[in-house]
């Protein structure tokens, strides 16, 4: 969906795979599952933030629990969207990241 609306994207298999990609590869936004097998899109979250990464995230998920909603809203992501959701707030989400990392 996102390649639909002239979104560049790259897909990693895991979280460990994201943090191991090339260097050169630009990313501008990260749209994480939060339980990716492995380590957490969460846990990814934060190893970027205390890295100094100001990289924007967006958290889809089927959990329905409200304290790991409240541990990704605490860890500064842009949105956190229920599955299933409305094509329309991803692509809304993806947008406020994007103007959140040109802003930067």
């Amino acid at each position: 969906m996102l390649n639909a609306y002239g979104f560049l994207t790259e897909e990693y298999s895991s979280a460990e795979a994201f943090l191991s990609r090339d260097a050169a590869s630009k990313v501008e936004c990260l749209v994480l599952d939060i339980d990716l097998g492995g380590m957490s899109g969460i846990e990814l979250q934060r190893r970027l933030r205390d890295s100094g990464s100001k990289l924007p995230v967006i958290f889809i998920t089927a959990l329905e629990e409200s304290a790991v909603e409240a541990d990704a809203v605490q860890a500064g992501c842009i949105a956190y969207l229920h599955k299933p959701f409305p094509g329309a707030l991803l692509i809304n989400a993806v947008n406020k990241a994007l103007a959140a990392s040109t802003s930067d």
